[in-house]
């Protein structure tokens, strides 16, 4: 499964969820095929730094969409909720920045300390998926070649990003159950990886995310609720 696919599958899954959110209203059917994505998309993140031939370069065109999407995002989001997040390009730089910053230090104690510290700022700006988002990247790039390390240690993350919600709503236990199952099986997607790019579409995603957020809020604003 190359990276092409595996990019349409996450789009694909990413769409579910957020006509799942902006229509139908949050734990519907939709956001359980929707925890395939962001895992996927996390992965291919991290496989994009790996292959980057210029980080400050991909940096900046990060930077530039995350501006550009924050206004569909924030527009989209108040279709079902009050919150205020950055979108998901701001994670993407975070947790890009952390692998950077963790490369390039030769204390590699120190440098989990520093994407420790750079996890616990993306929870207090509020990123989209806070510190899961970027220790879960953190994994996927310290554990690239040691499938048996990376499995468990995010099943593990995982299950630690639902366990609060469980105790706090016990009575959801059930929905936050389904929710961690299925986005360990987006691990199905990711393990079949055969590491080629397939056919290129490079800003298919970037161009899709502030898009597809836009499209929803007006359907869901004038035309459906």
């Amino acid at each position: 499964m190359n990276s092409f696919i595996l990019k349409i599958i996450a789009l694909i899954c990413m769409c579910f969820d957020h006509v799942g959110n902006s229509i139908l209203g949050k734990f519907s059917f939709l956001n359980l095929i929707g925890r395939f994505s962001f895992p996927i998309f996390a992965f291919q993140s991290v496989q994009g730094y790996i292959h980057t031939k210029n980080f400050k370069k991909h940096m900046i065109k990060l930077l530039i969409f995350a501006c550009i999407s924050q206004i569909p995002f924030q527009l989209f989001l108040s279709t079902y909720s009050n919150s205020f997040y950055l979108n998901i390009f701001f994670t993407f730089l975070l947790g890009l920045f952390s692998l950077h910053l963790y490369d390039h230090i030769n204390n590699k104690f120190i440098g989990l300390i520093c994407v420790t510290f750079i996890a616990i700022i993306g929870e207090l700006i509020k990123v989209d998926y806070g510190a899961f988002g970027i220790i879960l990247m953190f994994i996927f790039y310290v554990f690239k070649d040691k499938k048996k390390y990376l499995i468990p240690s995010t099943l593990l993350l995982f299950l630690l990003h639902h366990i609060p919600n469980m105790i706090e709503y016990p009575s959801y236990i059930l929905t936050y159950t389904s929710l961690f199952i299925f986005s360990s099986l987006s691990l199905v997607f990711i393990c079949f990886y055969n590491k080629k790019e397939g056919p290129k579409a490079k800003y298919l995603f970037y161009i899709f995310y502030p898009l597809h957020l836009l499209i929803l809020y007006i359907l869901s604003t004038f035309f459906i609720h």
